[in-house]
């Protein structure tokens, strides 16, 4: 038997017409459903890129214990155990985190690997003086400003080596694949893994695909920087614009596999998958990008398409609930071989053969972001809870983040941890963290939807009893998953008990949101978040004083509102500072 993986990064499932009414040209999507089964209840688990691919190695959630970083040596991976037991694996990509500190462990898994550069900055083409006076990052924080320049100047420069289509990184990564299928046509027991990294933003598209959109090159650079809406229409137009047109080109690559598999008559013993790590907003619900905002469906809810050619299953879909870490164990059953105790994931083969239930809920989220439980009808997502974000710890054999390695001082309170059994006995380092986002997260609030009637999440729901029942269900999963201790007490789930307990969470937290603080009166809690993060924005403390002095002044008089700060800003702060601290304010403004 033989298998093929495509996986495409950051698809939006509501641009492809199987899944929604779209203007997006998808006819390839389109064949592929009617090839395979269709999963309408997918979803992802742990989030970004990398967590997403630790689930997809070792099937079971990363994002429970440990943030962006390498496979570790005790994680199960699922092309190894192919390799281990004489099937051959072969990974073709051009997602160039496998080769940055925190991806470093997951290509050597495979029997052989094709690494594709040139993709989102990658540091392929070596330029001393680049120009790294790039427009559009003013109000961006003075470090990652920097950062995002260094990114975006090479991106830049790698572009000036991929002028023709056949140069772009999708077109080099797709034909690696079939260039594994010509060789290999005749021969049996493999798994082919195709891995693109597009439509992932930064949108770079070949010109043909943009026209079919109205749009040219010269419109816009392709960035997007995670954001709330903040654009004119035109602009949000011209970015959406080019993610269509890259999903166009997405759509045009899927086809030529199509093709091959058409032409060869491989359907008859070859597995085919095509799924994605995450979704994307581009302005739904008013916010750009990902991980800085609530896990939304447009981020979570995930677009799977599968063939089984044991089952011959096509043109059909289900509406069980299934997620990325059933990826692994289906890959393994369908080579005959024994899932392994520590995955947690579940093999398909069921779902499709017999409309089974594989999981009644699931657990999805980012490392010390939203914690998140959907059981198909409803969707619960749990803030930190304010004050316990000395809480959250890593636990790790690799200590590595997306693109460094961790600080000696972060390490020197490390201990050797053995409580949990997916370990195998080696222990993890129990790593004291902070994540950066848990206080941001904090002012969002708990959040209960109802999926099924409102997949658009435009309606929270205040109902103490199923919010409970949804905590009933992400405890019994965390529990289930071995979430360490420190995490209930992180999100606050240590003291919710009963119903009761949910509706004198609420008081607690609404009295949190009053709208005073440092003897200042607010016309409301968005105006004083607003305030409390420019106050730890301000680098200068005079200025810190000042708007202090200044506002508890106002406030004898008045609330103090929106406006107040905005004019403030205008009046004492320099252009140069005052970018950053209007975006800081504009972020803070956003409560969801």
């Amino acid at each position: 038997m033989k298998a093929i993986q495509l996986m495409f990064d950051t698809l939006k499932r509501d641009y492809l017409t199987p899944y929604e009414h779209t203007d997006v040209s998808t006819p390839n999507f389109k064949r592929l459903q009617q090839k395979t089964v269709q999963f309408d209840n997918f979803f992802a688990g742990s989030l970004p890129c990398m967590p997403a691919r630790r689930d997809l190695h070792t099937g079971r959630y990363n994002f429970l214990h440990r943030g962006w970083g390498p496979l570790e040596p005790f994680d199960d991976s699922m092309p190894e155990i192919l390799k281990s037991k004489g099937i051959y694996t072969h990974m073709v990509t051009d997602h160039k985190h496998y080769w940055r500190d925190g991806g470093s462990t997951y290509h050597p898994r495979y029997s052989s690997y094709e690494l594709i550069r040139g993709q989102e900055g990658d540091r392929w083409k070596a330029r001393v003086n680049k120009d790294t006076d790039v427009a559009g990052i003013e109000h961006l924080p003075d470090a990652f400003k920097a950062r995002k320049a260094e990114s975006m100047s090479q991106d830049f420069v790698n572009r000036e080596y991929m002028e023709a289509e056949l140069d772009h990184p999708m077109a080099r990564t797709v034909q690696g694949g079939l260039d594994f299928l010509k060789e290999n046509k005749d021969a049996d027991q493999w798994f082919l893994q195709i891995e693109c990294f597009d439509p992932h933003e930064p949108f770079f598209v070949p010109e043909k695909y943009l026209a079919m959109y109205g749009l040219s090159q010269d419109d816009f650079n392709g960035w997007l920087l995670y954001s709330n809406d903040d654009f004119t229409n035109e602009k949000a137009e011209v970015m959406k614009g080019y993610y269509k047109a890259l999903v166009t080109m997405c759509d045009d690559y899927l086809g030529k596999i199509l093709d091959v598999m058409d032409e060869q008559n491989m359907w008859q013993d070859t597995m085919l998958i095509v799924n994605t790590d995450h979704g994307l907003l581009l302005g739904e619900h008013d916010w750009w990008g990902k991980n800085i905002m609530p896990v939304y469906n447009e981020i979570a809810h995930l677009p799977f398409f599968i063939w089984n050619p044991q089952l011959q299953v096509h043109d059909e879909t289900r509406d069980q609930l299934a997620q990325n870490i059933d990826v692994p164990a289906t890959i393994l059953e369908f080579f005959d071989l024994e899932v392994p105790e520590m995955m947690k994931g579940k093999p398909l083969r069921s779902v499709i053969e017999s409309n089974d239930v594989i999981h009644e809920s699931a657990l999805f989220g980012n490392f010390g972001n939203n914690i998140n439980v959907v059981d198909g009808d409803y969707i619960y997502m749990r803030t930190p809870y304010p004050g316990r974000e000395d809480y959250l710890y890593e636990y790790t054999l690799m200590p590595m983040r997306m693109n460094s390695r961790f600080k000696p001082e972060e390490l020197k309170g490390a201990e050797l941890d053995h409580s949990f059994s997916f370990t195998k006995g080696a222990g993890a380092l129990k790593i004291q963290t902070s994540d950066f986002m848990a206080e941001s997260h904090q002012r969002f609030g708990n959040k209960l939807f109802h999926h099924a009637e409102d997949p658009g999440q435009k309606y929270p729901i205040t109902d103490p009893e199923k919010e409970f029942e949804m905590i009933v269900k992400m405890k019994q999963l965390m529990e289930e998953n071995e979430a360490p201790s420190s995490l209930y007490v992180y999100y606050g789930l240590d003291h919710i008990h009963s119903v009761e307990d949910v509706r004198q969470e609420q008081e607690e937290l609404n009295r949190e949101k009053e709208a005073v603080s440092e003897h200042i009166h607010f016309a409301d809690y968005m105006v004083k978040e607003g305030y409390l993060t420019l106050i730890a924005s301000i680098q200068d403390t005079r200025k810190k004083e000042q708007i202090q002095r200044d506002l508890q002044e106002i406030s004898e008089q008045h609330k103090v509102t929106e406006n107040h700060l905005r004019n403030w800003l205008q009046q004492e702060m320099d252009e140069k500072d005052r970018a950053f601290l209007t975006y800081q304010l504009n972020m803070a403004l956003r409560i969801d």
